[in-house]
């Protein structure tokens, strides 16, 4: 892929956690199921792709549309998390393929670094620590600290704020639909790392670039 000059000279990177820094978005896909099962409701992968990365405030009524107005979205959901929780604490976390790699070379090359993630502060901090990457950010924005979460671009906006660049200098880096729009519509350069789910026609008008992996990714931030 040949990359602009415009492109090349991108001085911070934003990233989205779930699905992209750790591999969690399988793990809620699994216990969302699950907990919604014990409630005695068939949950199917399309309703919890639909609200991936997606603020509470927006989730609840998508997911009471599509499994009715009495679904307990707040009660599943608490459950979901005992579950997963449970799953972390004996499992631990995994991270996606060319994290450190990217991490690295940002790190080596002066560039800031954020995260931008929907999930609340007190867990993001807990799993960046897990997986030893919490020191490698400059800023962290999290769902409870943000008025209008994603696919509402204000977290992206607080996240360049707090690097202390423009959006237009920064690269964000996200998995799904919902937050590619967040990130496209902040004035980020949209770059989807796919996961559970691969370009569609719903997320290609928000994104600039694709790679498989984030060690791809290096190239974004080539100073030739």
């Amino acid at each position: 892929m040949t990359v602009d000059n415009t492109v090349s000279r991108l001085a911070g990177a934003v990233f989205d956690m779930d699905g992209v820094l750790i591999d969690t978005e399988r793990l809620y896909l699994r216990f969302w199921k699950e907990a919604a099962a014990d409630f005695g409701y068939d949950m199917k992968d399309e309703h919890v792709f639909a609200v991936r990365s997606m603020a509470r405030k927006y989730s609840i009524p998508k997911l009471k549309s599509m499994l009715g107005e009495d679904f307990p979205t707040e009660e599943v959901r608490a459950h979901r998390t005992v579950l997963m929780d449970r799953f972390i604490e004996e499992n631990g976390l995994e991270v996606k393929k060319g994290l450190f790699t990217l991490l690295d070379h940002l790190r080596a090359t002066g560039r800031k670094m954020a995260v931008a993630t929907a999930t609340p502060r007190e867990r993001t901090m807990r799993y960046l620590e897990m997986i030893g990457a919490a020191d490698y950010f400059d800023a962290v924005i999290c769902g409870d600290m943000v008025k209008n979460g994603k696919p509402d671009p204000e977290i992206y906006l607080t996240a360049v704020s707090g690097l202390g660049l423009p959006a237009e200098s920064c690269a964000a880096f996200e998995d799904s639909p919902n937050g590619l729009r967040a990130a496209h519509t902040a004035g980020c350069t949209a770059v989807m790392i796919p996961d559970l789910t691969q370009p569609d026609d719903e997320t290609k008008p928000y994104i600039d670039r694709v790679y498989e992996s984030l060690d791809l990714a290096v190239e974004l931030f080539s100073d030739k």
